[in-house]
């Protein structure tokens, strides 16, 4: 048999040609299908009833990085693409929070991930969304368990409801692929010559994700 009839030998068997991705061995399936019936009466007692009062928000943090990843692409035959290097290693650490009900994103930009630019996002937050109860959907990063973080929820108690997915559990977490939509964007077979660079293609997504909600959500698997 040719190689193009077993491609579709192989298509007619429900098999695709796809790269493998890494997943975490270490969660507990357990844990994580608790955690869901948790969301899901959850989200039924507040999503479904959105109201002033209240607000849901999955929130993470990632590094953007001007040397990220090599992707394969489309280019003529004999002739490999090129992506430039500037032989330094610029970064750009950004927080961000999703409501998955209407798609509204928050993003905040700084030079580092820690407990108190953590702060920093949470009274960004805090202004956003103010006189409002905020769930926050959150992993166990030792930022988010910081002395500091934990003697600012004393005082803003009223304010801040930390809900921790189960260890090892990114999947549970729609706003991992917004992360995956931004660096497919913005750092995907490019090479930043600075970090202002880098902050100028993380700025233009921001300002298109804002304007598509609706977009948004479809990339999160919460539409409709």
């Amino acid at each position: 048999m040719s190689r193009e009839a077993l491609r579709k030998l192989l298509h007619r068997k429900g098999l695709s040609w796809t790269r493998p991705t890494y997943t975490l061995a270490k969660g507990n399936p357990d844990e994580q299908k608790q955690f869901e019936k948790q969301m899901d009466l959850i989200k039924k007692n507040l999503i479904t009833k959105e109201t002033e009062d209240a607000v849901l928000l999955y929130i993470d943090e990632t590094h953007i990085r001007s040397y990220h990843v090599l992707r394969s692409t489309w280019s003529e035959v004999g002739r490999q693409k090129q992506v430039p290097t500037f032989g330094h290693h610029a970064h750009v650490s950004l927080f961000g929070a999703v409501n998955i009900h209407d798609g509204e994103t928050v993003l905040h930009q700084t030079t580092a991930a820690n407990a108190a630019t953590f702060l920093d996002f949470l009274r960004m937050l805090k202004e956003r969304y103010p006189d409002r109860l905020m769930v926050l959907v959150l992993d166990n990063a030792r930022i988010h368990h910081a002395k500091m973080v934990k003697e600012f929820l004393r005082e803003e108690g009223q304010c801040f409801h930390f809900l921790y997915l189960p260890p090892y559990s990114p999947q549970l977490n729609p706003i991992e692929r917004l992360w995956k939509w931004l660096k497919d964007t913005v750092i995907a077979n490019v090479f930043h010559k600075d970090r202002n660079d880098i902050i100028q293609a993380i700025t233009r997504f921001v300002h298109y994700i804002h304007e598509r909600p609706e977009e948004v959500l479809q990339r999160l698997g919460c539409a409709g």
